[in-house]
């Protein structure tokens, strides 16, 4: 069968067709996950639905793998991979593609992307992953996956959270509409929401509310940043359009910073370049 020669061409073409490659049987011990997995947990009760499906119909999906060594590398497929092991099958049926590493890793976060059964983190890591691998922005990758601009800002803001958020989050003790909620707050005052989200049992309105009556009180009221002046608003608001990415600018009294996001050497390199500063 032919290599496909889609790959590397870009996210429109990530995806080959399934039967393209090399169908083979391959030894379950054979395989070794692929370390940029996006995905990092596998629930146990939907992992056993599918150990029961594979006990009475077989793995219908082949999982796809790349040579590695005298082994072979997963490059999509570990939910059914691990199931199958569990299943005790010796076997899995497999397709085999020879892939670079960057094709590997293409592969493997655009697939997971599509199956749309990660959780909220991960789901905000292989984007933010995508992003680097390209270097393109929010808006350009929100295009080339058929997706709201605002599916792929909502979702890397999970990122910002601060790392007990984040296990809470990865625990399923909060959802992402509570993670956005704990964001909408300064800095200093998510752990007190987190808290109280998790003890109180809030529901993602009560804690809007919660966030709301926080942000209202003297303490965020006296660290609230002062609005900037419209004519550096309207400067910042230039810098974001023309860069396509966040900007914010700090201004004192005697000095002030400019501050300009980036996802990776990609995109910080894309707006080098916009500045007229890349070598």
């Amino acid at each position: 069968m032919k290599r496909s020669k889609a790959l590397g061409r870009g996210l429109d073409a990530l995806i080959p067709p399934e039967q393209e490659g090399t169908l083979f049987l391959c030894p379950i011990d054979s395989i070794v996950p692929h370390p940029s997995q996006p995905r990092q947990h596998f629930d146990e009760a939907k992992l056993g639905e599918l150990v029961q499906t594979i006990k009475e119909k077989g793995v219908l999906t082949p999982v796809i793998v790349r040579s590695y060594g005298t082994t072979y590398q997963l490059v999509s497929g570990e939910r059914r991979w691990r199931a199958a092991k569990l299943a005790g099958l010796k076997e899995i049926p497999a397709i085999l593609r020879e892939v670079s590493d960057r094709e590997a890793l293409e592969l493997s976060l655009i697939e997971n992307i599509q199956r749309e059964d990660l959780t909220p983190l991960e789901e905000a890591r292989a984007y933010q992953a995508l992003m680097s691998l390209y270097g393109v922005t929010q808006e350009e990758l929100a295009r080339r996956l058929g997706k709201d601009r605002s599916t792929i800002a909502n979702s890397l803001r999970l990122l910002k959270l601060p790392p007990e958020a984040q296990s809470a989050l990865e625990r399923g003790e909060i959802t992402a509409g509570h993670a956005r909620c704990i964001l909408s707050v300064a800095s200093e005052l998510q752990p007190k929401l987190l808290k109280w989200i998790i003890t109180k049992g809030l529901s993602v309105r009560a804690a809007e509310e919660a966030a709301r009556k926080l942000s209202a009180s003297p303490l965020a009221r006296s660290k609230k940043k002062a609005e900037l002046p419209p004519d550096l608003a309207w400067i910042r608001d230039r810098l974001r359009s023309s860069l396509s990415t966040k900007v914010e600018i700090r201004h004192g009294k005697r000095k002030g910073a400019i501050v300009i996001e980036y996802y990776g050497l990609r995109d910080l390199e894309r707006i080098l370049k916009l500045l007229g500063t890349s070598s």
